[in-house]
């Protein structure tokens, strides 16, 4: 249950009850927890329908509810707020619902279809550190999704259609040339295995782009292969398809350290077959113009105050761009799933042609504009305050920033006191570094730049993923070692401290914390409700001795509201997709 849903409910009918709009009962938490726990301004607002003082409302509104037993006081406050505070009582059976609930008393939100694009990688091209972000922010959210009951589909959306395809097969064809799918005349079977290995790949791409730059002869020489791969050459869609294997292969291989996974892998090539039809409903409504030998589409409103430049669909040479496959996906997703929403987790530098995209998506019918929505993100920064680099000044792999927090971790648990065997201990070390790498990111708005920061991303206390890690092995421990004694979580009674209390409370959030997380699309809601509620058990931990207590209904009270405590932090940990080594 969503306890301000349930206090908002209780208050609106008191509101109605006084002769006024039950909508104005919507409860809040409190800004001011030293007063109380929770709050409506309610009164604020009838004050001026009702021609009275606010705190003349609130008094009245007060009145009815002060025998309710579920509070233990219900006060006003100048100029009309009204302050409340629950009973121990009332909180602890709230506490062993949500205990004995499987889902902790959250309930399933409406159900939805809903595509999530995220990962964007390009073939031909290894990971690198701009991809961490729109990996494990795109991934949070189809879990969060998922556990609130959307059908979620996600895609990949691979970058496997553009010049980079141009530049890779240019460049193999100038250093083999003898190669068969560079021989027109060729009408045999071509080579099951690749000409290339992943490593030779991963070079062969910036030497092309390099070479692009210097020389303009092949420059063009690419963009040529780059059309001729989309109209269907059968040697270079052969060769293409062998680079495409390698490189998912190696993709796959690297989103799997950090947890990510993909319902589907598709990408701007399987969106080719419908970018006759995409372009055949922009004809026919009109809305396709000639521009230099290219073709554009209007997407400006009359109520932009910023430009909005057309959007190009067709290149002046006629090769397939990002805008006409983008709205062919949008076409193949429509006609093959039909979802309620799409979701684009892309970085911040996209806004513009996300817009051009969803404009031009509506106005051929595809969707409506609020079906499809760009979630931005900021970038990376080190500490120098510019996008994350090496240290020679290059762009760092994926793979190789993940092998260097591992081993920052494996550092760390080698110093621990806690016994480990060799594979124990390299487990925890890929556990925790992956956990820093996502919790120093996503404790930031996706909005929002950030600094790199690893040594304090690792600090096993502060807001970080290890510290949220120990927080729930420590629960665990105590968990294990009360069992070996022979006792067992129970049920949860009325708080005997404020400690116990507030870890109540903090729990009691959950529903709405996912709900709200869902709603802005922002997995640091997430980790700031887990920040909250560790924060809380710690405190709670540290003033009482758990399993010595002399009293066994208190201790098995307790052990029970660390058990829900447990489950809490593994679930929105499960959320961001964090594991929970055995022992730190």
């Amino acid at each position: 249950m969503n306890i301000k849903e349930a206090l908002t409910q209780i208050v609106s009918s008191a509101f109605s009850q006084c002769g006024y709009e039950a909508r104005l009962g919507g409860v809040a938490e409190s800004a001011r927890p030293d007063l109380c726990q929770y709050q409506c301004n309610g009164a604020l607002a009838a004050a001026k329908q009702a021609k009275k003082k606010p705190i003349i409302i609130a008094e009245e509104i007060t009145s009815c509810l002060e025998n309710d037993d579920r509070f233990s006081k219900i006060e006003t406050a100048p100029p009309g707020f009204i302050n409340i505070t629950l009973s121990d009582k009332y909180l602890a059976g709230l506490l062993n619902t949500m205990s004995g609930d499987s889902r902790l008393g959250i309930r399933k939100a409406e159900v939805k279809t809903v595509v999530v694009d995220y990962g964007g990688p390009n073939v031909a091209k290894p990971l690198h550190v701009g991809h961490l972000r729109s990996a494990i922010i795109g991934q949070s959210l189809c879990n969060l999704a998922r556990f609130l009951g959307y059908n979620v589909i996600s895609d990949v959306h691979l970058g496997d259609w553009g010049l980079q395809m141009g530049l890779v097969i240019s460049e193999v064809e100038l250093r083999q040339p003898n190669l068969p799918y560079f021989n027109a005349e060729y009408n045999g079977e071509y080579p099951k295995e690749p000409p290339i290995t992943e490593e030779e790949l991963s070079e062969i791409y910036p030497a092309a782009a390099s070479r692009a730059k210097t020389y303009s002869e092949f420059a063009a020489r690419a963009s040529r292969a780059t059309v001729e791969l989309q109209d269907g050459l059968p040697g270079y869609r052969k060769l293409w398809e062998h680079i495409r294997e390698i490189s998912i292969s190696s993709l796959k291989r690297d989103y799997s350290r950090l947890g990510v996974s993909f319902d589907k892998w598709l990408g701007e090539s399987d969106a080719g077959k419908y970018v006759p039809k995409v372009l055949g409903l922009l004809d026919e409504k009109g809305l396709l113009a000639d521009s230099d030998g290219a073709k554009v589409v209007e997407v400006a409103l009359a109520e932009d105050r910023e430009p909005m430049p057309p959007m190009i669909v067709v290149k002046s040479d006629g090769g397939d761009n990002y805008a006409i496959t983008d709205l062919a996906s949008l076409l193949q997703r429509r006609s093959d799933w039909n979802p309620d929403e799409c979701w684009y987790i892309v970085d911040n530098r996209q806004t513009l042609h996300f817009k051009q995209v969803f404009r031009a998506a509506c106005l051929a019918g595809l969707f409506t504009q609020s079906q499809c929505t760009h979630y931005g993100f900021g970038t990376m920064n080190g500490k120098d305050g510019k996008p994350y680099k090496t240290r020679d000044g290059g762009v760092m792999r994926l793979s190789e920033l993940i092998a260097s927090v591992t081993a920052s971790a494996r550092a760390k648990v080698e110093l621990s006191s806690v016994e480990m065997s060799e594979q124990e201990m390299a487990d925890a070390a890929r556990q925790i570094g992956v956990a820093a790498l996502k919790v120093g990111d996503m404790i930031n708005h996706r909005s929002k730049d950030y600094i790199f920061d690893i040594e304090r991303f690792l600090a096993t206390d502060g807001r970080t993923g290890p510290y949220l890690q120990y927080t729930t092995v420590r629960i665990r421990s105590v968990l294990k070692k009360a069992e070996a004694s022979g006792f067992i979580p129970g049920e949860i009674l009325a708080p005997q401290s404020q400690t116990e209390r507030a870890l109540g409370l903090a729990l009691l959030t959950l529903p709405d914390t996912l709900s709200r997380a869902l709603n802005e699309k922002a997995p640091n809601i997430i980790c700031e409700a887990m920040f909250s509620i560790a924060g809380e058990l710690n405190r709670f931990y540290f003033e009482n001795k758990i399993i010595s207590c002399p009293d066994s209904s208190i201790r098995s009270s307790w052990l029970g509201l660390l058990d829900l405590t447990r489950k809490a932090l593994e679930l929105l940990l499960g959320i961001i997709g964090i594991e929970v080594p055995r022992s730190m």
